[in-house]
């Protein structure tokens, strides 16, 4: 799930292993004497404690406490805290999936595949398993996810002359002037810069800017498929095609939304649940499509958001955490958790009668599961984050706000400066980056 606000995560020093093996001691998994085993889990999640009372109902001598540690740079915070101080620990923990690396690799968390994980691995989309996978081993198991979709207004695109979604960029190019020939703030969509779109719009377009192995990172911006995206990018800035006034989560995002004049929003499946409560008013007008292709007929998708758990290294439950983790994630506790509306990755739930035929009405009875489902098995693989990336995003936030307040500068250019502030960042906090 994205989080909308800018974090600024000043990433702690990376904790040797051997030290987090000596501040991991603490009371078995059995309750022995001292009565049930009490697991903390933080989350910012609200469908996970529907998982509890079913959990706790079927494992009587394990009580689970759900708390909310805030946003996810609160939490990532607390627990570096909490991990260098040797207390305060949570047994299961929230991540979303581009800070799974950044715990993992320095001995963070628990290596998940000691308590049986690998055999979860088919039911879940691939590239979503990727995203929980570090050096060939499992640190996390998938809760929910952000398959990179296009929504839609039917009623704003038959105004301009729509009558199919666009199906490639460049007929997503051409729909875009049609939409702001319409006039006042009609425009195809927003942007003030958000990087985890173009990020997808690069992923999706074969480019992989970040390659990660162990504590070597290698960042390049100049690889054919990642210019080819940005360069589309800036011509739909270049062009006055985009809206980029309105902030996303903002209360005239909402008035956009509502009024139709913004007429998609390209982002994770997770949008759907709340865009109801955001845009009520255009209720039956939305669709939910794939993303525009760079080649016709090709099916190749992308990611926005989405978020795990794994274990602490430094949990004194790690065999009752993994129970529970699993069981909210794969198990018992997942259908509590689809029917409060998460949209999780696994196939059993993407590919079931009811996700494939439910009509929803919000969308004007289309059958949206599908889609959602098509667009988390096509999501393209291959794509790494680097381990510091929760810091990278807040600096790239500060470089590119220039560039949409001003309209000064490219894309291009700020992607070069925020590589060269990445290397030097990387380099001061032990990894090797180039």
């Amino acid at each position: 799930m994205r989080l909308p606000g800018k974090a600024r995560f000043l990433a702690a020093a990376l904790v040797p292993v051997l030290a987090l093996a000596a501040c991991a001691s603490g009371p078995s998994d059995s309750g022995g004497g001292d009565g049930p085993v009490k697991l903390t889990v933080w989350s910012w999640d609200d469908t996970v404690a529907k998982a509890v009372p079913g959990f706790e109902a079927a494992n009587p001598d394990i009580k689970v406490e759900v708390v909310n540690a805030g946003s996810s740079y609160d939490e990532y915070t607390a627990l570096d805290n909490a991990i260098q101080a040797g207390s305060g620990v949570p047994d299961v923990a929230m991540f979303e999936y581009f800070a799974v690396p950044y715990f993992a690799i320095p001995g963070k968390l628990e290596d998940l595949g000691g308590h049986g994980a690998d055999k979860l691995k088919a039911d879940y989309v691939e590239a979503a398993w990727n995203d929980v996978t570090v050096d060939g081993k499992v640190f996390a198991l998938p809760s929910d996810y952000g398959p990179s979709v296009m929504f839609y207004n039917e009623e704003s695109f038959k105004k301009a002359g729509i009558t199919q979604p666009p199906a490639t960029w460049d007929e997503y190019y051409a729909d875009a002037k049609k939409i702001r020939a319409l006039g006042g703030e009609h425009y195809i969509a927003q942007d003030t810069g958000d990087l985890f779109f173009l990020l997808s719009l690069i992923w999706q377009a074969g480019g992989r800017p970040f390659k990660v192995d162990g504590n070597k990172v290698h960042i390049d911006f100049t690889e054919p498929a990642t210019t080819r995206a940005v360069a589309f990018w800036q011509k739909m800035l270049d062009e006055g095609l985009l809206n980029t006034k309105v902030t996303a989560w903002s209360d005239d995002w909402n008035r956009t939304l509502n009024d139709g004049s913004l007429a998609s929003q390209i982002m994770g499946g997770w949008l759907k649940s709340s865009l109801p409560q955001r845009a009520p008013q255009a209720a039956g007008d939305f669709r939910v499509a794939l993303m525009p292709q760079w080649q016709p007929g090709a099916k190749v998708g992308a990611e926005n958001g989405g978020s795990a758990f794994g274990i602490p290294a430094a949990s004194g439950h790690k065999d009752a955490a993994y129970k529970f983790l699993e069981y909210f994630t794969h198990g018992g506790g997942l259908s509590s958790r689809v029917e409060a509306g998460a949209f999780v990755p696994n196939k059993s739930v993407l590919e079931s009668a009811d996700t494939q035929s439910k009509a929803d009405e919000y969308f004007g009875g289309q059958k949206t599961g599908p889609v959602l489902a098509e667009a988390s098995e096509i999501v393209a693989g291959g794509w790494q984050y680097p381990p510091f990336f929760e810091w990278a995003r807040s600096v790239y936030g500060d470089l590119v706000s220039q560039l949409y307040s001003t309209g000064k500068g490219s894309l291009a250019a700020i992607l070069e400066q925020w590589k060269q502030r990445m290397i030097a960042y990387g380099n001061e906090q032990g990894f090797q980056v180039d």
